[in-house]
C-alpha cells in the first residue's frame, strides 16, 4: 500500500512539474511576443512624419473602444475624419479601419497602447476608401493580418488609383508621402465569416458595392457593437462614393429590420445608442437624394438647374453639407442617367 502510495505521489510530482514547466515556457513565449511586438513598433513609431491631432480613446464597451474623426472634407483636421476602433481581447487586438495617412495610424497604435500591450493581431477594412485606409501599411509592418471585403482590388487595380494616391501626397503632403502606398489585403472576404479570438467571437458582414465598391460591415457579440463603415454616417451628410444608391438603401432597410445592438459605430460621426435613428438619417438622404435627381433624368432636365431648384433645407444644416452635396448630387445624377438607359 505504501509502495502504491509513493507511486502516485511520485507520478503527481512529474505531472505538477511538466504543468510548471509548460506554463513557464507558455509565458516565456508571451513575453517573446511582447518583446518582439514592441521592437517593431518603436521602429514604425519613429519611421513616419509626426503629426499632432487630437484623437480622444472613447471606451464603448468592456471591451470595444472608438476614435472619431471630425466632419469635413479629406484634408480637413490632418485628415483625420473618419472613425476607427478596436476590441482588446484576451489572445490580442482587432482593429477597424486604419484611417487616412501613416501618421494618423501611428497615433491610434499609441491610443492602443495606453489601453494594452497585446499583439495587434488583426486589421478589419471596412473598405477600400483612402480616409480609412491609408494607415494600414503601419499595423501590416507590425504584424497585423489585413482583412478586407470582396471587391477592394476594383480600388487597388484601378486606373485612377496612383493618381488618387498622387493627390494627397500633395493634400496631406507630409503625412502621405512617397512612403505611403496602398496595402494589398493577406485575406478578401467574399460572404458572412465568423472568427473568434481570445475567447471573443466577432462576425463579418459582407455588404457588397453600396458605399464603395465593396464594403463590410464587424459586429463585436460580446459587446454587442456593430462597426457599420461608410454604410451608416452619423449625424452628418454622407459621401456617396462609388457603388449603388440603390443597393445602399436596401442595406438600410434591412438593417433596420435585423439589428439587435448595444451601439454602433458609423464609418463617421459618433456611435449611437440608437441604431435604427442612424439608419434612418443615411437612409433618408439617399432616398431624397435618388428622387430628386431621378425626376430630373425623367424630365431630362440639366443637372445644374435641377440642383440649383432643389430644396434642400432638410440638410443643408448639417454638418459636411457644404463640402459634399453638390458633388453627391452630381454622382446620383449621372448614375441615374446610366440606370435610365439600362
Amino acid at each position: 500500500m505504501n509502495k502504491f502510495i509513493n507511486n502516485r505521489l511520485a507520478l503527481a510530482i512529474i505531472l505538477t512539474s511538466f504543468v510548471s514547466l509548460a506554463s513557464c515556457q507558455t509565458g516565456q513565449a508571451n513575453k517573446t511576443e511582447v518583446a518582439d511586438t514592441a521592437a517593431l513598433e518603436a521602429t514604425v513609431l519613429t519611421k513616419y512624419p509626426p503629426l499632432e491631432i487630437e484623437m480622444e480613446t472613447k471606451k464603448l464597451a468592456p471591451h470595444t473602444y472608438q476614435v472619431q474623426g471630425k466632419a469635413g472634407i479629406a484634408t480637413d483636421n490632418g485628415g483625420f475624419i473618419s472613425n476607427a476602433g478596436f476590441v482588446v481581447t484576451d489572445a490580442g487586438v482587432v482593429v477597424i479601419d486604419a484611417l487616412g495617412s501613416p501618421p494618423l495610424a501611428v497615433e491610434l497604435l499609441k491610443r492602443i497602447r495606453k489601453v494594452t500591450d497585446k499583439p495587434i493581431k488583426k486589421v478589419i477594412i471596412t473598405h477600400y476608401h483612402a480616409d480609412h485606409l491609408y494607415g494600414a501599411q503601419v499595423f501590416k509592418e507590425i504584424g497585423a493580418e489585413i482583412i478586407a471585403p470582396i471587391g477592394s482590388y476594383k480600388y487597388i487595380n484601378a486606373e485612377s488609383a496612383p493618381a488618387r494616391l498622387a493627390e494627397r501626397r500633395e493634400s496631406l503632403k507630409p503625412w502621405v508621402n512617397e512612403q505611403t502606398y496602398i496595402v494589398e489585403p493577406d485575406v478578401i472576404i467574399d460572404k458572412t465569416t465568423e472568427f473568434e479570438l481570445g475567447g471573443q467571437q466577432f462576425v463579418i458582414n459582407v455588404v457588397g458595392a453600396a458605399h464603395s465598391d465593396g464594403d463590410l460591415t464587424l459586429l463585436a457579440k460580446e459587446d454587442g457593437v456593430l462597426f457599420s463603415g461608410d454604410i451608416i454616417f452619423g449625424g452628418r451628410v454622407p459621401f456617396i462614393g462609388g457603388g449603388s444608391t440603390s443597393k445602399w438603401i436596401n442595406t438600410l432597410a434591412g438593417m433596420e429590420q435585423g439589428l439587435k445592438l448595444n451601439l454602433l459605430v458609423p464609418g463617421h460621426g459618433p456611435a449611437s445608442g440608437n441604431p435604427t435613428d442612424a439608419i434612418k438619417l443615411t437612409k433618408s438622404y439617399l432616398k431624397f437624394m435618388r428622387e430628386v435627381m431621378g425626376d430630373a433624368v425623367e424630365e431630362m432636365e440639366e443637372f445644374v438647374d435641377a440642383y440649383e431648384a432643389t430644396d434642400w433645407s432638410k440638410f443643408e444644416d448639417m454638418p459636411a453639407f457644404s463640402s459634399v452635396n453638390r458633388l453627391n448630387a452630381n454622382t446620383v445624377f449621372l448614375s441615374m442617367e446610366d440606370e435610365s438607359v439600362e
